[in-house]
């Protein structure tokens, strides 16, 4: 049972994502019968360290033997340089992990669990903007950029900010149930669980290219989004076979025309479905999906949420 719980403090610590886990298991809610935990912030360089925010400081009286004693330890973001890790520190969490207690990361805190070896063999969360960074600098653990939150059972790593409370009310869910953890999300006034992933909530735009032979078809396909295209006509719209136009295609785009026109009809739904008050079948005619249950398939391979919960999540309230 988790009774013991540590957050490690960095030089520049992010005081979102440390005041994050001191929200959900530094707080005594024991009037409403909720756990309390024996909660320590533990500092990595001295008793006052320096946060993200210029001219804010946090103290502690903890140093980082109090980590011996956690059943949790939390590494949330911080500015210090990831050679400048202190090795005491990716000691004492390979000892927790040894010793059988769970470490937890939010969004760059991963990269310390990274240096302590914690993420090898491993699959792991991280802040989308991380994601290749991380992948090559770790090269042993398997980066999954779309999600909120990875539980590899003692390693648990969430992707950016926010996403730290989704890890966060997900231990505590897994260890008192889904009682105690909607009590406290209801406390913090956010949803005990959301739908999707980060994927939703990110930009992905193509790579900017020149597009010498193709550019005349890709400005005819933004304009004929809700038209079938095959290769085929395309190619004959650029006066090219169909195998010259797909090899051109993959040079000046990075990807093939079917990916193409997909990712530009969910970008051009998700538009449409932050921006009207259209029907989802209306929105999947004009986009090109043909059918609501065609574009709710493809939202949820491309961003890990259905049309419906996006347009809850980003509904933009128009003027009456």
């Amino acid at each position: 049972m988790l009774k013991n719980v540590a957050v490690v403090l960095l030089d520049g610590v992010h005081p979102f994502e440390l005041g994050v886990v001191c929200e959900v298991f530094g707080l005594d809610r024991s009037e409403a019968g909720l756990p309390v935990y024996d909660f320590a912030a533990v500092s990595a360089a001295g008793p006052t360290l320096g946060t993200h925010v210029p001219g804010m400081t946090v103290s502690t009286p903890y140093g980082l033997d109090r980590l011996d004693e956690a059943d949790l330890i939390a590494v949330p973001a911080s500015s210090q340089p990831q050679d400048g890790y202190p090795p005491e520190l990716l000691d004492a969490l390979r000892r927790a992990v040894d010793r059988g207690a769970r470490v937890l990361s939010v969004c760059s805190g991963v990269f310390v669990l990274g240096e302590a070896g914690l993420l090898d063999g491993r699959r792991c969360a991280v802040h989308w903007r991380y994601e290749r960074e991380l992948a090559v600098r770790f090269p042993r653990t398997r980066v999954d950029p779309d999600v909120l939150y990875v539980d590899e059972g003692q390693v648990i790593t969430s992707a950016g900010t926010a996403a730290g409370i989704d890890a966060c009310l997900h231990i505590v869910r897994t260890e008192h149930g889904a009682e105690v953890a909607n009590t406290i999300a209801r406390r913090m006034v956010v949803p005990p669980h959301r739908d999707g992933g980060q994927a939703q909530f990110v930009e992905r735009p193509l790579p900017a290219t020149r597009c010498d032979t193709v550019g005349e078809v890709l400005s005819w396909m933004e304009r004929h989004l809700d038209e079938p295209a095959t290769v085929e006509e395309l190619a004959a719209r650029a006066h090219m076979s169909p195998r010259t136009f797909a090899r051109r295609f993959q040079q000046e785009t990075g990807t093939t025309p079917y990916r193409w026109l997909l990712r530009q009809r969910v970008l051009f739904a998700q538009e449409l479905l932050e921006r009207t008050d259209e029907t989802v079948d209306a929105i999947a005619a004009r986009a090109g999906f043909g059918n609501a249950a065609a574009m709710r398939h493809q939202f949820m391979k491309a961003l890990g949420t259905t049309p419906n919960a996006f347009r809850r999540t980003f509904r933009v309230k128009l003027a009456s």
